[in-house]
């Protein structure tokens, strides 16, 4: 949606009471006044005299070389295993969950639920990439049913993100998560504008996304006239928007059977937990280091520095719930390594990468510390330039502004 731009980290509130301010109201004067006037140019250097829009002293294939081959094999059976333990994972949720019936156990089955939700969306990712395995069929089959059960019209997504790779950090071409240009950004309303940077509107982008596409883009992931796909991708996309309509269908018929409110509970909202997740993930795959990160246009990008501006990030607990999602970098530079091999691909490939690889901030159980990086982000991350081949993101001081003065 896979699929995602580069938003910061220096003037982070630090104390736990400004991350939730900031959150529910975050035109706050007391987290405002962190936002630079000029729109944070001076923090493009903010990691010593290192400059990330520098073109590497290495070539892709110096990186390929220093990955082990095995971590190129595929393995449709450890690949299915992975299938067969998020459904058990799921299933067993959905009978307990079922069966205790009790609002003390909803909310942890909301999130648990949601949380597999998105694992499963992982695994379908790995089969739009053909990394799942090397038989197109098992890949296609696969993702189907994986992405289907949670609403996602497979082909249609798969075009979409195959494109978002082949353009990551371009900010014409990219496909999901890229920056607005100065102008676009100016002609969204005002609201739109707010909507589009105050949680947790963000958050629920993905249907979105999937229905009309990104700002200043035209087109639906469900229907194959959109300019997204090419005469060939009609049958494809044919097929996963019917899965897709299928399970919908389903899913009414099991509410006029058990009643909406019960699949509210059981479906629902773990649905939007799993949205949240995935927003979150991918956004933050692209956005939010401290060190303001680089887009590209025209001859300055490349397959190679537009993959070296993503981001991997801790998940603590979660990395291995789903599927180490965490590990973006490599992901991007060579989409057909198996999950199951990118961490040990990118401790390979860093002696490579030198400075233009990024360590993750450690995590702790859970990902908490990265609420306050997504707020800072939002906060300061709103365009990049017009102009340029090599641009950051800027930030619109008035954004906020405009509606603390009207609140007064």
């Amino acid at each position: 949606m896979a699929g995602a731009s580069t938003r910061l980290l220096n003037s982070f509130p630090t104390r736990p009471i400004a991350s939730l301010l900031l959150c529910i109201w975050p035109w706050s004067d007391q987290l405002m006044s962190s936002v630079p006037e000029n729109g944070g140019a001076e923090e493009v250097l903010a990691l010593g005299d290192s400059d990330p829009g520098k073109p590497p002293p290495f070539r892709i294939s110096d990186v390929r070389a220093a990955i082990p081959g095995h971590c190129w094999m595929k393995d449709p059976w450890r690949s299915m295993s992975y299938v067969l333990r998020d459904a058990a994972v799921i299933a067993a949720l959905a009978i307990c969950a079922v069966y205790l019936d009790s609002w003390a156990f909803w909310p942890l089955y909301w999130f648990a639920q949601g949380i597999m939700f998105w694992a499963l969306f992982v695994l379908g990712h790995d089969c739009g990439h053909g990394s799942f395995s090397d038989i197109t069929w098992l890949n296609n089959m696969m993702g189907h049913l994986l992405h289907s059960s949670i609403l996602v019209p497979y082909h249609g997504w798969r075009i979409g993100h195959k494109i978002h790779h082949q353009n990551h950090g371009n900010v014409d071409k990219d496909e999901s998560w890229h920056p607005l240009p100065e102008k676009i950004y100016k002609e969204l309303n005002s609201t739109s504008r707010k909507l589009r940077f105050t949680v947790p509107f963000p958050l629920f982008a993905f249907p979105v996304y999937l229905m009309w596409r990104s700002p200043g883009k035209e087109g639906s992931h469900f229907l194959p006239s959109s300019s997204l796909f090419d005469p060939k991708d009609e049958q494809d996309v044919v097929v996963s928007t019917m899965c897709w309509s299928a399970v919908v269908a389903l899913l009414v018929g099991l509410s006029w059977l058990y009643g909406p409110l019960q699949m509210l509970k059981l479906y629902g909202l773990p649905y939007m937990v799993f949205v949240m997740c995935l927003d979150l993930v991918t956004y933050l795959q692209h956005h939010g280091h401290s060190q303001k990160l680089p887009w590209y246009r025209g001859k300055e990008w490349s397959h190679l520095r537009g993959g070296l501006t993503t981001i991997d990030r801790d998940y603590g607990w979660i990395n291995i719930i789903h599927h180490d999602a965490g590990t973006h970098v490599m992901h991007h530079l060579f989409p057909q390594i198996p999950h199951y091999h990118l961490i040990e691909a990118t401790k390979a490939a860093k002696p490579v990468l030198g400075k233009y690889y990024r360590e993750p901030d450690k995590s702790g159980p859970l990902p908490l510390h990265l609420v306050a990086i997504l707020l800072r982000s939002f906060r300061v991350d709103h365009f990049v330039s017009d102009e340029g081949d090599v641009v950051y993101y800027q930030t619109d001081p008035h954004l906020f502004g405009d509606i603390k003065h009207k609140s007064m």
